[in-house]
């Protein structure tokens, strides 16, 4: 069976909603990442199989998975046709940051009325011109999952040693001018062996990862605003373009090219 890696992307004008992601990919296996969002996903065809704080998961047809901002996850196809997915990425106006924990513990919903509501807000977001609808259903969407994860609550808030929360706070500080290993440790004042190994056990992602992670995730805003590729490798803190390009096909399964033309179809 020949190789697919069809998507479609775009930013739409519903807040909350940092973009919409539709694809169908047959051999692609997405590397552990994280995203700056959270992610809302539902497979429409075949099945991904994905680990989530170093945890396996899957998506059968009937699930929703939710997973939470800042952890990493991989995700790869169960079965040789791959799947179809349509993915939400949102930002903390419909789930905060309290909610991160719970999430963790079980990101596979298997709620048949929040995956209708899902799929509800898909197709009214294709559609120019039906943006409140789309805003009402997501409203509705929020609300039942912010219900399914404070009713798991009780367990604590995850917590993350301190030397790796400071490392990830000074990464998100410089995610385009970036750093080196050797400032980091001299400004939390550890060894670099001890940074990298602290941060990669607290978040199951080396810090370069991360901060790859991160600059591919603006990237994907700046490419959805009409950016060139050339353009966003400058703003986003990668070499140049194919530094860019090398990143963004590794963790999004298309060229930042080919990503920036699947806008049309959406914005028609």
């Amino acid at each position: 069976m020949a190789t697919r890696r069809d998507i479609s992307a775009w930013r739409p004008h519903i807040p909350g909603v940092v973009e919409v992601f539709h694809a169908h990919f047959t051999e692609y296996a997405y590397p552990m990442h994280v995203h700056e969002a959270w992610t809302l996903l539902i497979v429409d065809d075949g099945a991904v199989r994905y680990d989530l704080d170093r945890h396996e998961h899957g998506t059968p047809h009937d699930t929703v998975s939710l997973l939470p901002p800042h952890v990493p996850h991989n995700g790869s196809p169960v079965t040789p046709h791959g799947f179809r997915k349509r993915v939400l990425y949102l930002d903390a106006t419909h789930l905060p940051d309290d909610l991160i924990g719970p999430a963790v513990d079980s990101p596979d919903l298997r709620d048949p009325v929040l995956r209708q509501r899902v799929g509800q807000v898909h197709s009214a977001l294709a559609h120019p011109g039906d943006e409140l609808e789309a805003e009402s259903r997501l409203t509705l969407v929020g609300d039942r999952l912010r219900t399914h994860l404070r009713a798991r609550s009780a367990v604590g808030e995850r917590r993350d040693p301190a030397l790796a929360g400071d490392l990830r706070q000074l990464l998100d500080a410089r995610v385009t001018e970036g750093l080196t290993l050797d400032e980091a440790a001299r400004l939390l004042h550890a060894h670099p062996a001890h940074l990298v190994r602290a941060f990669s056990t607290a978040y199951g992602i080396a810090p370069h990862q991360y901060l790859n992670s991160r600059r591919v995730d603006r990237a994907r805003a700046l490419l959805l605003r009409g950016a060139s590729p050339a353009e966003t490798a400058t703003a986003t803190g990668f070499y140049d373009q194919a530094h860019l390009t090398r990143h963004f096909k590794k963790l999004v399964g298309v060229t930042p090219g080919r990503y920036r033309l699947s806008y049309r179809s959406s914005a028609r």
